[in-house]
């Protein structure tokens, strides 16, 4: 409910179908379990839960947008029955889950306070101006949503509770000391390694390939050479940036657009300055030599060629310290006080920033205003082309809805009544997609899911983006079949020698693992193998200089005891390795704020977890009692 909201307070009505096209997923994964007892009788609630109602209202109303989307998905056929049962439990299992929720929260004490409630109202970006709380623009968005604010703040208050909830079973966890001194350790272990690596083309010799093989391998690795499933698509795209050029925009429209955003037109006040930043060994010497040049710049002495001569500041002190005209928020706290309280021509400092000590010299102010009418002119037209054409959007999208929900709906009729733009696809593929509609999972989901769009029928609208929605419709779907022999050939080919290749490698790296363990010295091994092999050294678990293979080998090795010990691995790229770790040490990695800041991550990484199964026991352990007549 509350996404809902969120979506229809953004005045984007298109986004709820992505969160109804995943809700399968969603209630797919949660399932049907715990204690459900069907003894309902004749009831107006569709089921209960440890005892709250879920009122037939709300269910049908889910079940109403879960309907609507299947519909489309099967070109305005019936959805089956077996299909139409499990799709209405798994809405049912939504909202059970929410009510138990609610009500464990409440249970545990976690209430929500007028203030919190206020400040979580206040933070929804449609509520809004310039990053500043609206109350105009809260009350306009919640008229537009058509959602009363009893209603919004009543879903409000609830997310807020299952969010305390969350939070303080995340809080409930930490890592010991122990845990966190032993993590740290493996983190910052280095390992003293030596390997040499036989490339698989020192072993074409041992390649044999023939025509038997070749086929063997097809047949197989069958799957590797099917054709991509895909389909041939027509379809119509609606974009935003399109509608709102065909938006009209009045005087009086611009005016009033004017007035409700004056706020937000608002020009900070600007000053230009110049700087010179001062840093040190210590803090004492750099304050003194701040000192000593506000000395000579009160002086008078010129301060850009100051600027020049002791300033540190790269970015500035080549211009002489000027900074340019800049805002009260392009600078930190200490640097913007000390600014923003001087006057024309001041000199001051020194001022210590967390960059070190600075002198200043106020240039010019520019007072701020609020842009004139004509000023926002451009701004203020463009602005409303896009909240009509968002508001055309939706409708648009709600319209196509309806529309496709019925028998005989027609792609190219639709098209010329909406000013969508047609196309065809002869090949857009599982996966892959194809251009211009891309690879947008919800159309993925329509053309390959189960059951796909079938051939003729007109499915949609799909977002394919915030601001682009199509209508499609299938002229053939073609499954994934074998590609001819004859034309993969050549691709088998060379991965059959890559293949010998490197088991040939591997297997000479094999051998000369069991002549290292017998005595005989690595430079030995390289020169037989006639490679070469660099001095052993240490490396890190992330040493982007050692090939993964030969890190993690080294890493899953035992701590040598008294003696190297010795692995083999084959490479991604072809060929093998011989590795021999020879020492361990640990290197200190994090100071001791980075390593509190770990042990604290590490402790969120739990509490998620811990979060989720407690909600999963909840439900599991939960007393359900589900009308069967529900959805009649």
């Amino acid at each position: 409910m509350l996404q809902r909201i969120g979506d229809a307070l953004k005045g984007q009505k298109w986004l709820a179908y992505i969160v109804l096209g995943a809700l399968a997923v969603v209630f797919a994964a949660w399932g049907a379990y715990g204690i459900v007892n069907l003894n309902f009788g004749a009831s107006s609630y569709a089921a209960e839960a440890n005892g709250a109602k879920i009122p037939l209202e709300d269910a049908h109303n889910a079940w109403l947008r879960q309907q609507t989307q299947w519909q489309q998905r099967l070109g305005g056929a019936e959805i089956p029955a077996e299909l139409r049962a499990k799709l209405q439990d798994q809405v049912l299992e939504s909202l059970i889950r929410g009510a138990i929720l609610t009500e464990r929260t409440e249970d545990l004490g976690y209430r929500v306070s007028h203030a919190a409630l206020r400040e979580a109202v206040q933070s929804e970006p449609a509520f809004q101006i310039n990053g500043q709380y609206s109350p105009e623009a809260a009350r306009a968005a919640l008229a537009q949503a058509g959602i009363s604010l009893e209603t919004y703040e009543a879903e409000l208050r609830t997310e807020v509770q299952r969010i305390q909830l969350e939070g303080g079973i995340r809080a409930s966890d930490f890592v010991t000391p122990a845990e966190l001194a032993r993590l740290s350790d493996l983190e910052g272990q280095e390992r003293e390694v030596r390997y040499l690596t036989l490339p698989a083309d020192l072993f074409k010799a041992a390649v044999k390939i023939d025509d038997a093989t070749v086929e063997a391998h097809y047949k197989s690795h069958l799957s590797q050479y099917m054709t991509p499933e895909a389909v041939h698509l027509q379809y119509a795209e609606l974009r935003l940036d399109s509608l709102a050029a065909q938006q009209s925009v009045s005087e009086a429209d611009l005016h009033a657009a004017y007035e409700k955003s004056r706020s937000r037109l608002e020009v900070p006040e600007k000053r230009r300055a110049r700087h010179i930043l001062i840093t040190g060994k210590d803090d004492a010497s750099a304050r003194a030599q701040a000192e000593q040049v506000l000395a000579q710049a009160r002086s008078g002495k010129d301060f850009g060629a100051l600027a020049k001569q002791y300033s540190q500041d790269p970015g500035s002190a080549n211009n002489g310290g000027d900074l340019g005209w800049a805002d009260r928020n392009s600078f930190v706290k200490p640097f913007a006080d000390a600014l923003f309280g001087m006057k024309a021509g001041e000199i001051a400092g020194p001022i210590k920033t967390q960059f070190g000590y600075h002198i200043i010299r106020l240039d010019e102010i520019q007072p701020g205003k609020v842009k004139s009418f004509d000023e926002a002119r451009n701004e203020l037209e463009a602005q409303v082309r896009r909240d009509h054409a968002t508001d055309r959007f939706g409708d648009i999208q709600e319209q196509l809805s309806s529309k496709l929900a019925e028998p005989g709906a027609d792609l190219n009729a639709l098209a010329a009544q909406y000013h969508l733009q047609p196309g065809d696809i002869a090949s857009y593929t599982k996966g892959a997609g194809a251009a211009p509609l891309g690879a947008a999972p919800a159309l993925q989901e329509l053309l390959f899911g189960e059951p796909p769009l079938a051939v003729g029928r007109v499915g949609g609208p799909v977002l394919l983006g915030d601001d682009r929605l199509a209508i499609v419709k299938v002229l053939d779907h073609r499954k994934p079949a074998p590609q001819p022999l004859a034309e993969v050939r050549a691709g088998i080919v060379t991965a059959l020698t890559s293949e010998q290749e490197s088991a040939a490698a591997l297997k000479a790296a094999d051998s000369a693992r069991e002549k290292l363990a017998s005595g005989e010295t690595f430079d030995a091994i390289a020169k037989e193998l006639k490679v070469s092999a660099d001095p052993a050294h240490f490396i890190g678990r992330t040493d982007p200089s050692v090939p993964t293979q030969v890190r993690a080998a080294a890493f899953s090795a035992p701590r040598p005891a008294g003696k190297p010990e010795f692995r083999t691995v084959a490479l991604s790229d072809g060929g093998a390795a011989l590795v021999a770790v020879t020492a361990v040490r640990t290197v200190a990695t994090r100071a001791a704020t980075a390593h509190s800041e770990r042990g604290l991550q590490e402790a969120q990484q739990l509490g998620t977890a811990d979060a989720k199964a407690y909600e999963e026991d909840v439900r599991r352990t939960a007393d359900v009692r589900k009308n069967p007549k529900a959805f009649e």
